[in-house]
């Protein structure tokens, strides 16, 4: 059965999945800077089954490596007690055969039971299934009876309270150790109001832990986490948008400038080999606006994780790191 230690998920401020963000720097960057918890990029059952795992002594890292021997997921012992990989599926042998997988090197396992795109809802998974409770009740049962480590699932919510409730309450039947709620319904985007009292309500009427989520276009600073939090009643509070742009959110002492968050984010992606794509994404989220400026266009051009540290003034920090090859197959991550 699933050790459901429920403090697991209390008082926590918590890296939200993100696709494409929530590489290993990203993630080491959220811890150094406070996070207690990070959560991987979703990755969907049918790509993680197929890979392999991959003990990388150069990086000091565990590698799960896709068909084409790119890193779908990387992780090392600094966050081994603090990252929760989330799956995408729609189907629960395929779920429990995709975390029996990463079960030894993680802390726990989400199902991702929101996401409102449009190749989650065809493939039946994400926001799909919250119009599926039988099929939740299978997914997330079927993982806590055979997991050693907690499950926890994020969903939105549904057009109604009520009925957002009801499902809520099959989720705490299965043994899940938490549940992660973003307060829209999977047709309203970020422009649109978070429905905090939704989420309040959902914690007043659960025992397990409710993690708050989407309530970064209110917070602009450290303390508007917990501000968030209360007005929520939630466990813990999850954030996704805030960090992505700053992911110095986390810092009690204050937020950093871009530049020091960004230097501080290539170099974690120099030490773990982090491919060029990768980077780039998460430079260019971070850049926001200043994407028009001329280092941001430089940015955009550049066809190496080098030229971008470069703009950084970091090309000697690269150079150092990369004196000898660090990856046997330079496999980095995707």
């Amino acid at each position: 059965m699933t050790k459901k230690i429920f403090n697991n998920y209390c008082d926590k401020i918590i890296l939200a999945p993100m696709v494409r963000i929530n590489t290993l720097p990203m993630r080491l960057l959220a811890l150094d800077y406070g996070a207690d918890l990070v959560y991987s990029e979703e990755i969907i059952d049918h790509k993680l089954i197929k890979c392999k795992r991959i003990v990388n002594d150069a990086l000091g890292t565990i590698d799960y490596l896709d068909a084409e021997d790119k890193v779908a997921f990387r992780t090392c012992d600094i966050e081994r007690d603090k990252v929760i990989v989330q799956i995408g599926t729609a189907d629960p042998e395929r779920a429990l055969k995709a975390a029996k997988l990463v079960e030894q090197d993680v802390s726990g396992i989400d199902i991702n039971m929101g996401c409102p795109k449009g190749f989650s809802i065809k493939g039946g998974m994400g926001a799909a299934l919250l119009k599926k409770p039988e099929t939740v009740y299978q997914i997330l049962t079927t993982l806590t009876s055979n997991l050693s480590i907690p499950v926890t699932c994020k969903i939105r919510c549904l057009s109604s309270l009520e009925n957002t409730l009801e499902l809520v309450k099959i989720i705490q039947s299965t043994g899940v150790s938490a549940i992660g709620v973003h307060g829209r319904t999977k047709d309203e985007r970020p422009q649109h109001k978070n429905r905090n009292d939704f989420i309040r309500e959902i914690s007043r009427y659960l025992s397990i832990p409710v993690i708050a989520n989407g309530g970064s276009g209110d917070i602009k600073c450290y303390d508007d986490i917990e501000v968030f939090r209360r007005q929520t009643e939630a466990s813990s509070v999850m954030l996704a948008r805030a960090p992505e742009s700053n992911c110095s959110i986390f810092r009690k002492d204050g937020l950093l400038s871009m530049d020091e968050v960004i230097s501080d984010y290539l170099k974690y992606s120099i030490e773990y080999d982090t491919n060029i794509n990768a980077v780039k994404y998460g430079v260019q989220h971070m850049m926001g606006s200043y994407q028009a400026t001329p280092r941001g266009k430089a940015c955009l051009r550049s066809i190496s994780v080098r030229e971008i540290c470069n703009l950084w003034d970091l090309s000697d920090y690269y150079d150092e790191y990369n004196k000898d090859s660090i990856s046997p197959s330079n496999s980095a991550e995707s």
